[in-house]
């Protein structure tokens, strides 16, 4: 609430008065999209050790739970390609976060889903032995599950540095205070011979210097050197790893001790994202191979045993049956989502996979030549299967055929779960409407679903071709974009540019060639009264003419609206917690209607709510009820009109007596 603020005033003059800040309400922004699908690679089965919080080595070590899904923030579609890879997979995750980017979005979060199963955090991941480094091989594991795995190489290098430490009788070491020492560093000691040992510093003590006004350390050894040393460096592990699709990571600096904040096993699972330590050694102190660490190079052998097993992959792997809105913590698959704030839509490419779209991917070769002066014949060339990447046939488990009874049965069903957890989460699903429907079952397909809490998009898309750097452009091949997909970027791009209020929609969609299946004339014009949103060919290219939600209710019919309401519920959620243990007066009840109205006002003035005049558009009343009171419970009802976007334009063509033609809007 606003404090009174006291100002001391000596002789008369001009004083500073103190600022008050006012509590204030800020619009949320309402562009991120979750995507959840199928990647070759990417974070599953983090391992969270034996209670659940344990950090650094105690995670692989410590027998505990696994978390199953893990939503990763990408910010452009390089970002995901170094978490999940490019376009090599069966599924059609990487096309639609593609495509997000592409049509405008900024923001997103990506899920990859696994099969559900009682398994260890190395299951099916790729594990490689580095032998050579140190006195015992050890083991590396990939940081994820997957064939991917298995094109990952390591190595091992030391690195000495020379230290200033004074050296005593009786073996006694002290350091300055500044000498970049810690418990469980690793010292190479020579003495006066030139005999090289390896030792541990245990601890270090603070020393009062009684002649100057300084600090000094005296260095603890674990062991006590054999030979009185003469001097003293410092050993430190330098790792490299590549995963041979050009992501790499060096960690230098590394300590030997595995309690050390930088000891090797703790930088991996803290801070690697290629790779774990096996829990064989991650707990175990390491030494250096030889004396002369310096000269020393490891690397790995070939990594094996990473498995991608996109076959076993079902639709109940995207769910966790277990989980409620009320729980504390995410589950598994989609639920992970429910501890990303931001989120708005959620968008699933890869909850089936269609039938008729499951086979070999073929594109045929372009041969090379010059043009010619005229005209020639066609030249009749062979189809080249796909050879880089994995066709979506792989995904025995998710494959449905909508054009059956059954099949488009279990498909609703399966986005009816979908929507169930929407609306739980308060987050906008957008569904796809199954392919390969006629008028009647897409009639039937929309009459599954009465919910503001999701948006259906029509037809599928085929996108521009996509391809990994090392596949040449004459062999890449087409494949179909889920139309969601692209309107969640389209969504993103009217909020940022013209803001919430606008309806997501007249948009064209950006490296869209065309449609996936031909449209019978006048299928959009059948669809919209049911609130399915289709993409239409235009002369300027594939636009979205549409953004109604499938609510049979029509003050919820506009996508605009949903998402409006979504943000000031975010907003009063967000910026009215101070409100919490104050005085509940007149006071307080002043500076709560103030924020709210601040919030409304901008948006009436930027043209969000349909009223001429602030009254007509929405309003804030207090209840001051005294059985409200009694219970110490601060009651605000909140009214808005919000503004519909304007979807006809309807226009008159009169002939006059003479033959003129008007045109009357």
């Amino acid at each position: 609430m606003l404090a009174t603020t006291r100002v001391p005033l000596g002789a008369p003059g001009v004083f500073a008065l103190p600022e008050v800040a006012e509590p204030l309400l800020h619009p949320q922004r309402m562009d991120a999209c979750a995507f959840v699908g199928v990647a070759p690679r990417g974070p599953a089965r983090v391992p969270l050790g034996s209670n659940g919080e344990s950090t650094g080595w105690r995670r692989v070590v410590d027998a505990g739970p696994v978390q199953r899904s893990v939503p990763v923030a990408v910010r452009s579609f390089d970002d995901y390609r170094r978490h999940f890879g490019g376009f090599e997979g069966p599924g059609l995750l990487p096309q639609a976060v593609a495509s997000f980017f592409e049509q405008g979005g900024r923001r997103a979060w990506v899920l990859r889903i696994v099969q559900v199963r009682s398994a260890r955090f190395d299951d099916r991941c790729a594990s490689g032995t580095l032998s050579g480094g140190f006195t015992s091989p050890i083991d590396l594991i990939a940081r994820s599950e997957g064939e991917w795995g298995n094109r990952l190489s390591a190595s091992v290098s030391f690195s000495v540095t020379g230290l200033a430490l004074t050296f005593g009788a009786g073996g006694r070491i002290e350091a300055d205070a500044r000498t970049p020492l810690q418990a469980g560093d690793t010292l190479r000691l020579t003495d006066a011979d030139g005999h090289l040992s390896f030792a541990r510093v245990s601890g270090l003590t603070r020393l009062r210097d009684p002649l100057r006004a300084r600090e000094r350390k005296l260095v603890e050894l674990d062991t006590v050197p054999p030979y009185p040393p003469v001097r003293a460096e410092l050993v430190e592990a330098v790792l490299e790893i590549d995963d041979g699709d050009g992501r790499r990571e060096r960690f230098e600096h590394l300590a030997l001790a595995a309690d050390h904040p930088l000891g090797l096993a703790n930088v991996l699972c803290e801070n690697s994202a290629l790779l774990w330590p096996h829990p064989g050694w991650a707990g175990s102190d390491l030494w250096p191979a030889r004396k002369q660490c310096e000269q020393l190079l490891a690397r790995t052998g070939g990594f094996h045993d990473g498995k991608d097993a996109w076959g076993e992959l079902v639709p109940d792997d995207f769910f966790d049956p277990l989980w409620s809105a009320a729980d504390e913590i995410p589950g598994s698959g989609i639920t992970a989502l429910a501890a990303i704030a931001p989120l708005t839509q959620v968008c699933v490419p890869d909850l089936y996979l269609p039938a008729q779209w499951a086979g070999p991917e073929f594109i045929a070769e372009v041969p090379r030549g010059t043009a010619g002066a005229e005209f020639s014949a066609c030249v009749v060339t062979e189809a080249i299967p796909q050879q880089s990447s994995v066709p979506p046939a792989a995904l025995t488990g998710l494959m449905l055929d909508p054009r059956t009874q059954s099949g488009l049965d279990a498909i609703i069903a399966l986005q009816q779960r979908v929507v169930a957890y929407c609306e739980d989460d308060l987050r906008i699903a957008l569904l796809d409407v199954p392919p390969g429907l006629s008028q009647g079952r897409i009639e039937h397909w929309r009459a599954s679903f009465d919910s503001s809490w999701v948006a259906a998009y029509h037809p599928w898309l085929i996108p521009a071709r996509r391809k990994n750097d090392d596949v040449e452009a004459s062999q890449v091949y087409e494949r179909r974009l889920t139309p969601s997909a692209a309107a969640a970027g389209i969504i993103a791009r009217r909020e940022l540019e013209h803001g919430i209020q606008w309806g997501p929609a007249n948009e064209v969609a950006r490296e869209v060639v065309h449609v996936a299946e031909p449209q019978p004339e006048g299928r959009a014009d059948a669809l919209h009264p049911l609130g399915i949103n289709c993409y239409v060919r235009e002369p300027r290219g594939i636009a979205l003419v549409a953004a109604r939600t499938l609510a049979r209710d029509a003050q919820w019919r506009q996508l605009s609206v949903r998402r409006l309401l979504l943000m000031l519920r975010r907003a009063l959620l967000a910026d009215m917690q101070w409100v919490v243990f104050e005085p509940n007066g007149p006071a307080l009840w002043r500076d709560v209607r103030h924020a709210i109205e601040s919030l409304l006002r901008g948006l009436f003035r930027a043209g969000a709510f349909a009223g001429r005049t602030e009254g007509e558009s929405f309003f804030v009343r207090v209840l001051t009820e005294r059985v409200l009171l009694d219970r110490g419970e601060l009651v605000v009802e909140i009214g808005v009109a919000p503004a519909e976007p304007l979807e006809f334009i309807l226009v008159r063509l009169r002939r006059d007596a003479d033959g003129t033609l008007n045109l009357e809007e």
